[in-house]
């Protein structure tokens, strides 16, 4: 078996204006899924993958919150809570990061040139 630190893992990032909503780690729960079918017989039903159409749905009923929904991968031994902690201490730089290395999903993004009032 590889080493769990070598491997590079793909993610499920949504934000919004207010910050960072979730980060998943797609390639964790694809092995959990694997190691319990292989395991029990059976597809585990307690250990499911993000509805990433949930989460679209969410952001196309809150427009005023401008989210964003990316699909990236990281090198390996980045964690789900490496990019939490990017967010939190730098939320600008993560975004803008995130925005060039991943494959948006969904986004709502409000741009520089909207004006409300001239």
């Amino acid at each position: 078996m590889t080493d769990r630190s070598s491997q590079t893992h793909s993610f499920a990032i949504m934000w919004d204006c207010r910050g960072l909503e979730a980060v998943v780690c797609v390639s964790d729960i694809e092995q959990k899924i694997l190691f319990e079918t292989l395991k029990t017989g059976q597809r585990p039903r307690h250990i499911e993958m993000p509805n990433l159409m949930h989460w679209r749905l969410r952001a196309q009923f809150n427009p005023q919150r401008h989210y964003e929904i990316y699909l990236c991968s990281a090198e390996p031994g980045i964690s789900a809570e490496d990019i939490r902690e990017m967010f939190e201490n730098d939320p600008q730089t993560a975004a803008d990061t995130i925005r060039r290395i991943g494959h948006r999903f969904y986004s709502d993004r409000r741009s520089e040139d909207q004006v409300v009032i001239r």
